[in-house]
């Protein structure tokens, strides 16, 4: 029986085995934290927009529903019975970055001078998403930085996008609860616009992660 050259061989091919594994279990874990919040999230905001007839919360739950779906393309990579291959996930990543720009337009453009009321449960929802999405895509980017996955960096991208409209949406119901000022959501989420077209680009070329 042939033995290993040195003792310690068999523990370290061992461990370099279990790493990607290891490394593949706590990226679809975090997927699907993140795909359990983004379903309460959208529920919750699209369900305060009609309430508060609120175009801005509107526009927030349809980025919380990108959002879904980018985590759900990113999840299927790391799902042993339905594997996706980078280069798959990395094209619906682009794409949903593309589509999550165009909605923030259209949107943004829909609720301009757009009267809406204040709404309870629109404000709670965008406040905790406003602690919970950055930790998401702080995690995330540490993870893709890990799996050099491009996919994964875009996913981040998007959720720190959320927390930006979150905060944008917030401040909006807020400010118009107060001073009646209906358009500061519309053009404070624009902004947000180039950013996501950057990123969309860069992660359809292939260059969008920086954790090479």
């Amino acid at each position: 029986m042939n033995s290993p050259a040195h003792p310690g061989d068999e523990a370290v091919c061992c461990g370099s085995c279990a790493a990607p594994a290891s490394l593949s279990r706590q990226v679809a874990w975090l997927q699907t934290v993140t795909i359990a919040w983004m379903v309460l999230e959208c529920a919750g905001s699209l369900w305060a927009a009609a309430q508060a007839h609120s175009v801005a919360l509107l526009a927030f739950g349809s980025d919380s529903l990108i959002e879904l779906f980018s985590a759900s393309v990113v999840l299927l990579q790391f799902l042993p019975r339905f594997p996706l291959k980078k280069a798959h996930a990395e094209r619906a990543a682009a794409i949903l970055l593309y589509l999550l720009a165009a909605v923030v337009v259209l949107i943004a453009a829909l609720a301009y001078r757009s009267p809406i009321e204040t709404s309870c449960l629109g404000i709670g929802i965008t406040a905790a998403a406003l602690i919970v999405m950055p930790v998401l895509a702080a995690l995330k980017r540490r993870q893709a930085h890990a799996s050099n996955d491009r996919a994964l960096a875009a996913d981040a991208t998007q959720s720190a996008t959320c927390a930006y409209l979150a905060a944008v949406t917030l401040a909006g119901l807020v400010v118009f609860s107060i001073w009646h000022i209906a358009w500061v959501d519309s053009a404070a989420a624009l902004a947000a616009v180039p950013i996501l077209i950057i990123e969309g680009r860069r992660t359809r070329r292939g260059e969008g992660c920086g954790c090479a």
